[in-house]
């Protein structure tokens, strides 16, 4: 079956932000997730899950165990587990990206 964001399970997450779970299983999540102009997600990580983060549209800018990374378009970067995390959305417009996660990361959240 064919997946998007039409038809995706949708849900709003943070400050009025949104995800669509494309893929949903214990072994693999890919979410398309939707974050408003200015918006930051809480630092976290994860205790089993590893991440890539891709850039669809839009400028992101993610930190990484206190490292900050710029995503433009077309860009990603991968965060292995136990590394804390955060996502930002420091522009004046939307930014669009895809989280792979591998386990699932649903309840291996450890919020900072």
């Amino acid at each position: 079956m064919k997946i998007s964001k039409q038809n995706a399970e949708h849900y709003i997450w943070g400050e009025n932000c949104d995800g669509w779970h494309l893929v949903k299983n214990k072994e693999l999540s890919i979410i398309h997730e939707r974050m408003p102009a200015n918006t930051t997600e809480v630092m976290h990580y994860h205790q089993q899950a590893r991440q890539f983060f891709f850039v669809l549209s839009g400028v992101a800018t993610i930190e990484i165990n206190g490292e900050v990374i710029t995503l433009n378009s077309q860009e990603g970067v991968e965060v292995p587990p136990l590394i804390e995390h955060q996502m930002r959305n420091d522009s004046n417009e939307d930014v669009e990206f895809l989280v792979i996660s591998q386990p699932n990361s649903r309840g291996d959240r450890v919020n900072k």
